[in-house]
């Protein structure tokens, strides 16, 4: 008897655990991450500049590119990785109220971040025609986008 009723308050607790979590939609989301951009176009100006001076300006190249493009790519990645690794949430995350969590509500992994940050983002951006598939977080019930399909999170309200 107490093995069905602790399987059906576990399932119960879970129900309400979905019910209570309010996904982040695409608009949140996209202002957050345009938020986002501008601080790594920062950081990028500030972390290029000394670079700059010492080239006199001039480019380098590394195989298809250059020296300024791979430093700030780092940036970029890294600016997103370690923030949501150690925040759940990037500074534009966070001014609009959003976090990241895993779908099965577990601390966040470095593998999770690498496919969802990384590998997920990086199909974004080298695939430009790809950036268009962000609208599928508009119309995901859940509100993931391909990125956090990869890395099997979710975008909330962090209430």
């Amino acid at each position: 008897m107490s093995e069905v009723y602790e399987a059906g308050h576990q399932e119960v607790t879970e129900r309400t655990e979905k019910t209570s979590i309010r996904y982040a939609g695409f608009w949140m989301r996209f202002w957050a991450y345009t938020v986002d951009l501008i601080i790594v176009f920062c950081v990028n100006g500030i972390v290029l500049m000394p670079y700059r001076l010492i080239t006199g300006g001039d480019e380098f190249e590394v195989g298809f590119w250059t020296v300024a493009v791979i430093i700030s790519t780092i940036v970029l990645y890294a600016y997103f990785v370690v923030m949501t690794k150690y925040l759940q949430q990037t500074l534009g995350k966070r001014i609009f109220g959003l976090k990241v969590i895993r779908q099965d509500r577990m601390p966040l992994r470095w593998s999770d971040l690498i496919f969802r940050e990384v590998v997920g983002r990086f199909f974004h951006r080298v695939l430009g025609f790809t950036n268009l598939l962000y609208i599928v977080v508009a119309f995901n019930p859940e509100k993931q986008g391909v990125h956090d399909m990869i890395g099997d999170t979710y975008v909330i309200h962090d209430a």
